[in-house]
């Protein structure tokens, strides 16, 4: 597992310097791989993978792209947009909540990761992931702690698997109205435990989790 990490080395935003060396070397197609949900007490953990182009003025065309979980929903909603134009390709897999409740949230959060890479056309050469390791994938890659705050590859793919999954709790909250899926996406806010007491558990939640209060 990646080393711990000292904060105050953290860039003031994601850059390149990793994607940049592994170019350099000649590796051209990078992914960067984070998850959103691993901490959620209803629906699916989401995993993105995201090819960058290689671009001189990517880290200016792309400033505003961070950790997810710093951006508004606005924010996110915009840079999801323009990934989807900027990005080279990219993918968005899911492990449901019946395979956290089965495997775990480590082996569904593998799972999500290796659906998302299985959605790319093209093989990537090197990942860049956000803490996890994944040695069932025979791919060169590098663990960052914090990744989401160092590598512009990495808080790319935050921000398109926490828009994808935050769309599908949205409908979700259609589907069983009166959680407020819509609204905290199934985290553990006060609100969702408000839910919980009056009307139990949704289909969704996942039965093999600890319900403690969090914050999105």
């Amino acid at each position: 597992m990646a080393k711990k990490f000292d904060r105050s080395q953290l860039p003031p935003s994601p850059d390149l310097r990793y994607e940049t060396a592994l170019w350099s070397a000649g590796t051209r197609i990078v992914a960067g791989i984070d998850e959103a949900g691993r901490g959620a007490m209803a629906g699916p953990v989401a995993a993105a993978a995201l090819v960058l182009p290689i671009q001189a003025d990517l880290c200016r065309v792309m400033h505003g792209v961070r950790d997810s979980k710093e951006m508004t929903p606005r924010e996110r909603q915009y840079w999801a947009g323009q990934l989807r134009n900027l990005a080279v390709e990219f993918g968005v897999g899911f492990g449901t909540h019946q395979e956290i409740d089965e495997l775990g949230i480590v082996a569904a959060t593998h799972l999500a990761i290796q659906r998302a890479l299985s959605l790319l056309s093209c093989a990537p050469q090197h990942l860049l992931i956000d803490y996890l390791e994944m040695p069932e994938v025979p791919v060169p890659q590098t663990s960052l702690v914090k990744g989401d705050a160092r590598s512009l590859s990495i808080a790319s793919a935050s921000v398109m698997a926490k828009t994808a999954r935050d769309e599908l709790m949205i409908q979700m909250d259609l589907q069983y109205p009166g959680y407020g899926f819509g609204q905290h996406k199934g985290y553990g806010t006060a609100l969702h435990r408000q839910a919980l007491a009056r009307l139990g558990l949704s289909p969704i939640h996942r039965r093999s989790f600890k319900f403690k209060e969090e914050s999105e």
